[in-house]
């Protein structure tokens, strides 16, 4: 199911991505993560992945709460990381309301994952915007040693 955004949300949120691949990326720190990341496995199990507790609990090896629903709230990493569903489009996209506990409360960044057939394979292009400008190099390394890391270990085993 799909939610419909309007476009003030939409505006304001591709307002605040960056557009530069990661590989490319000179500037240190900012607002705006981009990375570009190649799974060997379709859109579908990806997207099924990311959005089913069981199964990101399974990559993680972590505690998860996750709705698969827009607006649905979840809490992921034992409960380190929480915020909301913003908008899904089944096997294509997930935009989510993130934030760290440790922020202060109400403080919530967007993180995009788009989600591309390629070949036999999928690209993740990621852009999580609107986070503390200090928090940018934790973050930055916080996405492969959280999530692509485990996240190929877990679809190619």
């Amino acid at each position: 199911m799909q939610q419909k955004v309007t476009r003030r949300q939409m505006s304001l949120i591709l307002g605040s991505l960056g557009a530069v691949p990661a590989h490319a990326q000179t500037k240190k720190g900012g607002t705006t993560i981009h990375q570009e990341i190649d799974f060997k496995t379709t859109p579908a199990r990806i997207y099924e992945t990311l959005l089913d507790a069981k199964r990101f609990s399974a990559f993680t090896k972590d505690t998860a709460e996750i709705q698969p629903q827009p607006g649905a709230a979840f809490k992921l990493f034992g409960g380190r990381i929480e915020g909301r569903n913003v908008e899904l489009i089944p096997n294509r996209r997930i935009v989510q309301a993130w934030r760290p506990a440790s922020w202060p409360s109400g403080v919530y960044s967007i993180v995009r994952f788009e989600l591309a057939a390629r070949g036999p394979g999928t690209r993740i292009v990621l852009d999580h915007a609107g986070f503390p400008e200090d928090q940018w190099e934790h973050l930055s390394e916080g996405w492969p040693f959280n999530y692509w890391e485990p996240l190929h270990k877990y679809l190619n085993a």
